[in-house]
């Protein structure tokens, strides 16, 4: 007898509204979008063990479709994923968040960087930063979050990579979004958004 590869489950994405009771710790007044223009995605990925695992991102109800549209392509190519909760989760804390290998989307903040503030593409819920720990963010220094210093070589591709030619990039790119891989001085591996800030 030949034994037969498992089908895995088909992709399910399911959309609800959320409320400011739902984000306690990513929302607050004066945010540049209120919880009436967020959506939670439940959607399943494939983990770093192989098999199907539920997830939740909650981004702007406009890019929904895009978001869908990414990770059922992630899906079907079987790319990694190591955990998917939204920043609440995290009591908002993105340092928490990233330590812990999450990929995630809303989170009202400003953006990390070193010239003058201004709203992260998080706060518009119009960015996800994919598995932190394999795609870092090198900020002068600083390596976001610190275990992602095993991956600032981006020549040793392992998996759960955003890499140049990657599908991780690739299929983000389909919908036309940007890859801050791309960010001249401060190259952001994990994040991904609408406008590519």
């Amino acid at each position: 007898m030949v034994a037969v590869p498992a089908t895995p489950p088909p992709f399910v994405a399911r959309v609800e509204r959320v409320t400011a009771a739902d984000l306690r710790y990513s929302w607050h007044p004066g945010c540049p979008v209120g919880p009436a223009q967020l959506r939670r995605v439940r959607l399943t990925y494939v983990g770093f063990d192989g098999k199907p695992h539920p997830g939740q991102l909650v981004v702007n109800a406009t890019v929904v479709r895009d978001v869908v549209t990414v990770f059922r392509a992630l899906y079907r190519a079987r790319f990694p994923i190591r955990r998917m909760r939204p920043i609440d989760a995290f009591h908002g804390s993105d340092d928490r968040s990233a330590a812990a290998d999450n990929t995630s989307s809303f989170n009202c903040r400003r953006a990390v960087s070193t010239g003058p503030t201004s709203w992260s593409m998080h706060a518009y819920g119009k960015a996800v930063d994919v598995n932190d720990v394999e795609n870092p963010y090198l900020v002068g220094t600083r390596v976001i979050p610190p275990a992602g210093k095993a991956f600032v070589n981006r020549a040793d591709v392992r998996p759960g990579m955003a890499v140049e030619g990657g599908v991780l990039v690739r299929v983000f790119a389909r919908v036309g979004w940007g890859w801050g891989g791309r960010w001249a001085g401060s190259p952001d591996y994990q994040h991904f958004s609408s406008n590519g800030r």
